[in-house]
């Protein structure tokens, strides 16, 4: 192990180091060239107590990956650990509902600990920010696909007029900016897109981010739900209070804000909390934020691993999420077997809360529903 800072003795600028509940780093574990980069070396900097570990792969980290021991420690995995890799396929894929299409990603993992968070499935006992550092070819692929879509030449769901495109697949962008400037690069890299748009889901407030001029072309998604389902299930994110009241001033700073009501979780009392919600956004919402606003409505999907993940570090939330007897198998796009309300169960619950959002909410509109 190496002093992060020692490696270097051509740290420039000088970064401030990050001060944060979520992110107290004690190890960074990186790839060479990870640590060798322009990237990498901003990261270090902002961490400038932490120690290096060299790894040959940020997949082939054997303290971390696959080390069962880690459920016991998946809080803390998270807050004292960072990877430095390099993205080794910067394609775009297709999406569907949400965006048009997926941005390569320039990390995975997150400081945060959603409990039905489906990216340690793949990533086994520990789910850690991992920070992409070649951000300059994943901008770069960005941009040169987008100048082969074209003009979009119909609306659809994602948006009426630009291509729509995710961010932060597998992480929390807002998070991620805390780490490095591969956000903000995302940011400027839309600004100057005239026929696409960056678009992410958040469940922190990141204040950071009102001083990137997106000038429109980037979408940041809130994910809410009722507050007492937060405090469950959201472990380290920002309260829900805290998502509305960041919504106008988002809005004022020159983002596109949607919500992002995800999951909804079916339990006892569920229709009067997001009834209180729903009353909630209308009453403190601004007049400019209920004109450009829309959702998307998303029922819980779990799966079983994560589920023996969760017993081995937060029990409670498994009583709201693993419900075998509303629940059936589901195998996803990506071959993931997972389980997700019975289809009748399901289809019930996304009518009534399309109905709630009519009674109370009427002006926000639902870009879809599933």
């Amino acid at each position: 192990m190496t002093d992060a800072l020692t490696l270097f003795d051509d740290l420039e600028p000088a970064e401030t180091p990050v001060d944060s509940r979520l992110l107290q780093v004690r190890t960074v574990y990186a790839e060479p060239a990870a640590a060798a980069s322009a990237r990498g070396r901003q990261v270090l900097a902002r961490f400038p107590d932490a120690e290096l570990v060299e790894v040959p792969s940020h997949w082939q980290i054997p303290d971390l990956h696959g080390n069962e021991g880690n459920v016991e420690r998946w809080v803390r995995v998270k807050t004292e650990t960072l990877v430095l890799g390099v993205k080794k396929a910067v394609s775009v894929r297709p999406n569907g509902r949400s965006a048009d299409f997926i941005a390569p990603s320039t990390a995975n993992g997150c400081a945060m600990a959603c409990a039905y968070c489906y990216v340690p499935r793949r990533k086994g006992y520990a789910n850690p920010i991992t920070v992409f550092t070649n951000i300059d070819q994943i901008t770069g692929a960005v941009r040169r696909h987008v100048g082969r879509q074209g003009v979009k030449p119909e609306p659809n769901e994602c948006d009426p007029v630009d291509w729509v495109y995710d961010l932060g697949e597998n992480s929390d962008c807002s998070v991620d900016a805390l780490v490095s400037d591969n956000v903000a690069d995302l940011v400027a890299t839309f600004r100057t897109l005239p026929t696409a748009k960056a678009s992410f889901a958040t469940k922190f407030v990141n204040r950071q981010l009102l001083d990137l001029d997106p000038q429109g072309r980037t979408r940041v998604r809130f994910s809410l739900m009722p507050d007492a389902d937060a405090k469950l299930l959201d472990v380290r994110t920002s309260r829900v209070d805290e998502r509305i009241a960041a919504i106008d001033d988002f809005v004022e700073a020159g983002y596109e804000v949607h919500l992002n009501f995800s999951p909804v979780v079916l339990r006892d009392g569920w229709e009067a909390d997001w009834t209180a919600l729903l009353r909630q956004l209308d009453d403190e919402l601004s007049g400019a934020a209920k004109a450009q606003a829309a959702t998307e409505v998303i029922m819980l999907t779990h799966n079983e691993q994560l589920h023996e993940v969760n017993l081995g570090w937060h029990p409670q939330a498994e009583e709201l999420l693993w419900r075998p007897e509303l629940q059936q198998p589901k195998v996803s796009q990506n071959g993931m077997r997972n389980v997700r309300y019975r289809n009748d169960v399901k289809r019930a619950g996304v009518d009534r809360v399309q109905e709630l959002i009519g009674q109370h909410a009427p002006w926000l509109r639902v870009r879809y529903a599933f």
